[in-house]
């Protein structure tokens, strides 16, 4: 497993409502998407990015980083492997993103995606 990226996924109670303070003031002006309950935002210049979520829709828990990887099959077995608590499944969602949560040994949850392109 080779990782991609790993994004910030910031808890918020309204998405809509933190949005001007991230995309005015802090410049993250590119929306790459937004589902409702969470949503990226990308800084043009730089590449940085943030998630601002609010509930995850499908899994029981929200994740602290979203790390995407270019095999997540592996990363999935890999992770069971080890012995690692799976929080969420290898589930290919609604959206189109397959991904799984794990609980890292410190206790953050952990979202492995990777984004079918």
């Amino acid at each position: 497993m080779r990782v991609i990226r790993v994004i910030a996924d910031l808890r918020v109670a309204d998405v809509e409502a933190a949005r001007s303070f991230y995309t005015d003031y802090l410049g993250l002006g590119t929306e790459e998407f937004n589902l409702g309950w969470v949503a990226r935002y990308t800084a043009p210049d730089s590449g940085a990015n943030l998630q601002l979520v609010t509930r995850d829709a499908t899994a029981p828990e929200d994740p602290a980083i979203s790390v995407q990887v270019d095999d997540v099959e592996g990363a999935y077995e890999d992770a069971q492997k080890l012995g690692y608590e799976i929080v969420h499944p290898l589930t290919t969602e609604p959206w189109g993103v397959r991904r799984f949560f794990v609980r890292a040994p410190d206790g953050n949850v952990i979202n492995i995606a990777h984004h079918r392109g």
